[in-house]
């Protein structure tokens, strides 16, 4: 299929979504307050994952082959986008939150028959099934992955730049085992595009500033795993179960570290904080946009680093122990890592 036409329909759709629903988002008050852990000036419109949404769902129904699976992943974005712009409108408590979320994956489990039953060859003694364990665990996988990238949106520009990262490997991956779903990355990537136009306000000011708030980074997640699941468990293999944790490994590692970090405190694993990576550099005194670029070029780099390794045949087993290795350097590293970069930027 030429993409063309569907990355562009996508695109201009989310771009005058955003342009004709910001002054609604403002009249019924869906928009970001500043507060203590919130810095941003002023009032912000958070329609970004609303529109995302729509322009995607338009270029779903339109552009890509209707099935069954589709379809109910369509009905369990429109959930996680609701309950998102719930979240967004009333700051909804921890439980309502988990219930929808652990719903959407139950949806995907006995709805679309998607779960992780295999894990590939971790640790070189052959293929890990799960077997009856397969539900439970994609539950927990698929939570894990939306709180991961609603975690990780924590300065502009960095939740829409990790997921066009994660979005445009799984489109190439996909398209180059032929999957039918490969047209789904692309146009989150499309979609995600005009945001981050208006979220960055670039190439103008003009474009005033939006977030994607819950209802974005929830989607987002939810559809990251929806794809890795389809990746990695079809017949049509089109990547090694080991490749998705690069595929994701910044909110991955950055949620999994920090969560651990508030257990090891006493502290509930959900309780908000600024201890995550973008605010360990804005510590450090590097700027909102030094941080997204180097955040963003770190994403890019382990996510290549992962795909070059499935495509070169290297065993899951090797790219599972660097994978480990390279998470407990960071998880180390992390609770160091801003005092060298202070002393760095000093001298």
């Amino acid at each position: 299929m030429d993409l063309i036409l569907p990355i562009v329909t996508t695109f201009i759709i989310a771009f005058f979504i955003i342009s004709f629903s910001k002054p609604i988002a403002i009249h019924f008050g869906l928009v970001d307050i500043p507060t203590e852990r919130k810095a941003h000036v002023g009032k912000v419109p958070l329609i970004g994952g609303v529109a995302i949404f729509l322009s995607v769902l338009f270029g779903a129904f339109f552009f890509m082959p209707i099935s069954q699976p589709l379809n109910i992943y369509l009905i369990s974005a429109a959930l996680i986008v609701f309950i998102g712009v719930l979240d967004d409108y009333y700051d909804l408590p921890i439980k309502p939150r988990m219930i929808a979320q652990i719903t959407v994956a139950s949806l995907m489990v006995f709805g679309a028959d998607l779960y992780l039953n295999n894990l590939g060859n971790l640790f070189g003694t052959g293929d890990i099934k799960l077997n009856a364990f397969g539900t439970a665990f994609t539950i927990i996988a698929v939570v894990g992955t939306i709180n991961a990238f609603n975690m990780v949106d924590g300065i502009d520009g960095l939740a829409g730049m990790l997921s066009i990262i994660t979005f445009s490997a799984l489109a190439f991956l996909l398209s180059n085992s032929s999957n039918e779903w490969f047209l789904l990355p692309a146009l989150f990537v499309a979609a995600t595009l005009a945001y981050l136009m208006f979220n960055l306000e670039w190439p103008s000011s003009k474009l005033k500033k939006i977030f994607m708030g819950d209802a974005g980074s929830m989607l987002i997640g939810l559809t990251v795993v929806w794809l890795l699941v389809v990746s990695t468990q079809s017949e049509q293999q089109s990547f090694k179960p080991v490749t998705a944790l690069w595929i994701i490994a910044v909110p991955l590692m950055d949620m999994v570290a920090i969560m651990l970090r508030r257990i090891k405190k006493g502290q509930s694993p959900f309780k908000p904080d600024r201890d995550h990576l973008h605010h360990i550099f804005m510590r450090a005194s590097f700027s909102s946009k030094q941080t997204l670029l180097i955040i963003s070029l770190i994403a890019i780099m382990l996510t290549i680093f992962g795909a070059t390794l499935d495509f070169l045949g290297i065993s899951e087993s090797i790219s599972f122990i660097f994978f480990i290795a390279f998470f407990i350097v960071y998880t180390v590293a992390l609770n160091h890592v801003w005092r060298l970069l202070t002393f760095f930027r000093k001298h």
